[in-house]
């Protein structure tokens, strides 16, 4: 295989030097990317230049407000309101089911914030006093079991600790001349 590649390069080597400019370097331009048409182009300060902001992005122009135009660079691109994908209909058929848009639909200018694994503004199942009175309560609970705990402590029952060759009487500096002494670990 490498062979084939010296060879390769070895017949092209006099073609590509003649086909590049002299001092040149060989690069390649990626095709990703947005193109000219789908950036955003300046704000639209007349009624037709709205009108025509909106056919751009499919939009209709009742439903179609550009950011303003605070020098932050957002130009024309309409500004659509901050909700999540998690309040899409899950049961509608998507062109991208995974992102629950279609094609030609303009996308949120964060909409990296609004996707499903991230911020989710759909409204929650349960109001904000209600979430804070359990949260307190519980934290109360935990808070006096833990100053219970301190004035009545509980442990485990330990025994002492068990060790072979008679509670190892020659280890800790027994006469091995002397019989040692019997070590009951348990009463029957």
């Amino acid at each position: 295989m490498a062979s084939s590649g010296r060879w390769i390069r070895a017949l092209t080597r006099g073609i590509t030097k003649n086909l590049q400019p002299a001092g040149s370097c060989t690069s390649v331009r990626a095709a990703s990317g947005l193109s000219k048409d789908m950036l955003p182009g300046p704000y639209p300060r007349t009624p037709e230049e709205r009108e025509l902001a909106a056919k751009k992005y499919n939009m209709r122009v009742e439903d179609y407000e550009p950011y303003p135009d605070d020098g932050m660079g957002f130009g024309d691109y309409p500004k659509l309101p901050d909700k999540s994908q998690q309040e899409r209909d899950p049961w509608y058929s998507w062109d991208e089911p995974d992102l629950r848009r279609n094609y030609g639909e303009p996308m949120h200018w964060d909409f990296d914030m609004f996707i499903r694994n991230r911020v989710d503004t759909s409204p929650s199942p349960v109001d904000w006093n209600t979430m804070v009175k359990h949260l307190c309560g519980f934290l109360g609970f935990m808070l006096i079991m833990f100053y219970v705990g301190e004035i009545y402590p509980s442990y485990q029952p330990v025994a002492p600790k068990q060790y072979p060759y008679n509670n190892l009487y020659l280890e800790n500096g027994g006469s091995p001349d002397e019989e040692p002494p019997k070590v009951h670990n348990y009463v029957i």
